[in-house]
This record gives structure tokens, sequence and C-alpha cells, in this order.
């Protein structure tokens, strides 16, 4: 007698889905996690600094002027301001403080005027050894 041979679709079959249950459990375990933690969290603050006055004005002032349409004016105790470009800005901040470190540097730009603009003032002037380089801000509104 010969083998039987089985060719019916009886046989094992691949299974060819994914179980989503345990998917399912795992996403609201950690659902329920994350409520639960959530107010748990504080938020991180930021301790911005204020701005204030001065007892009293210093002597002499070097301004730098970044105008509406990014150019470079220089104005030294009050004179008239006069036009720079950002290479020269340094030594002519240097020449303006007349070797006296002290002298304060007073960046002031239009509120429409891109941070990237003042930042690179800033940074020219610290780079070029400038100690003492501030922002003018408007007191009030």
């Amino acid at each position: 007698m010969p083998g039987v041979v089985h060719r019916g679709g009886r046989g094992r079959r691949s299974m060819n889905e994914i179980n989503m249950v345990p998917f399912i459990d795992v996403m609201l375990v950690l659902l329920i996690i994350f409520m639960v933690t959530a107010p748990l969290i504080t938020t991180g603050v930021v301790d911005l600094p204020s701005v204030g006055k001065s007892a009293q004005r210093p002597q002499s002032v070097v301004e730098v002027i970044v105008g509406t349409d990014e150019k470079l004016r220089l104005k030294v105790d009050k004179a008239d301001a006069e036009s720079v470009l950002l290479p020269q800005l340094a030594a002519r901040v240097k020449t303006a403080q007349a070797g006296n470190a002290d002298v304060p540097v007073v960046i002031s730009a239009d509120k429409s005027v891109r941070y990237e603009s003042v930042v690179r003032v800033m940074d020219t002037l610290q780079r070029a050894g400038v100690r003492r380089v501030g922002l003018s801000v408007k007191q009030g509104a």
C-alpha cells in the first residue's frame, strides 16, 4: 500500500495579520501614565532682567545707532551722528573712547530692525575688546 499523501488545506498556516490588542494595551497604559504625571511637571520659569534707571548719566557716552535701513551711525557725546561701516566700527569706537575703556558704548536701534543686525554690532564691538557695551531702551510704554 502506497503512502498516504495529504493535499488538503488542513495543515498549519502562517498568520498574515498583526495582532493589535497588545499594541492598544500598551498605548492605553502610556496614556494613563502621561495623564497622571502631566500635572506634576512644573513649568520652567525664565527670570528676565529688569530695566532700571541709573543713578547718574556718565560724563561721556559713545552711541551706535542702527537705522531702519540697517546703516550704522556713530554719535559721541550728543554731537552730530556720522555714518560708519561695520568693518570700521570697532576702530572708530576705540578712537572715540580715547584710550579710556570705561567709556560706555550704547547701541540704539529701531524696533523694526532685525535682531541679527543688532547682535552683529554687539559681536563686532566685543571681539574688538570693548568692555562696556549696552542697549538703549525706551522707558515706560
